[in-house]
């Protein structure tokens, strides 16, 4: 199957397929918006708000993407200090302590995108709820979840947690 891309693996990358192209309209609009603001003189009113949705949607999604592939920040110098017992034990404390985080990020993010929902706010310019810009928070803590979950029980089926 080398060569072939699996269309499971395009599934599974799709956070970080969406975020790139959404960094490209990004830098594409923002590369636009300087040459019409200061050649052409008619600068864009809408981009300001574009490249916010963009940042939003690019953030959420690579901390994901990040997440799913172990590029956050970890300190495993004391744990690999420890006995074999003791690595265990601090890593079941850690996978408990992870997915307590992220469920508790998801809860909080569900909690601001019903606000949202329910107060109807819409952005200055381009008129989109702002549900919609920030619907990507609950969506990524989901994914981070997911990932984490089987991510662990392939650790585990592996031996190695």
């Amino acid at each position: 199957m080398k060569g072939k891309t699996c269309w499971k693996d395009i599934f599974l990358n799709l956070d970080v397929y969406v975020s790139s192209i959404i960094m490209i309209i990004l830098i594409v609009i923002t590369f636009l918006g300087v040459i019409f603001r200061y050649i052409v003189g008619k600068p864009f009113t809408w981009l300001e708000e574009v490249q916010l949705m963009c940042m939003v949607w690019i953030g959420f999604l690579s901390a994901g993407a990040a997440f799913r592939n172990g590029s956050h920040i970890a300190i495993e110098m004391v744990v690999d200090a420890l006995p074999l017992a003791g690595q265990k034990a601090v890593n079941w404390f850690i996978r408990i302590v992870v997915l307590f985080v992220l469920s508790y990020l998801f809860k909080q993010c569900i909690g601001y995108f019903m606000l949202f929902i329910r107060n109807g706010r819409l952005t200055p310019v381009l008129r989109i709820p702002y549900s919609a810009v920030y619907f990507v928070a609950p969506l990524s803590c989901a994914l981070m979840i997911i990932s984490y979950i089987s991510y662990e029980v392939k650790e585990l089926v592996k031996g190695k947690g």
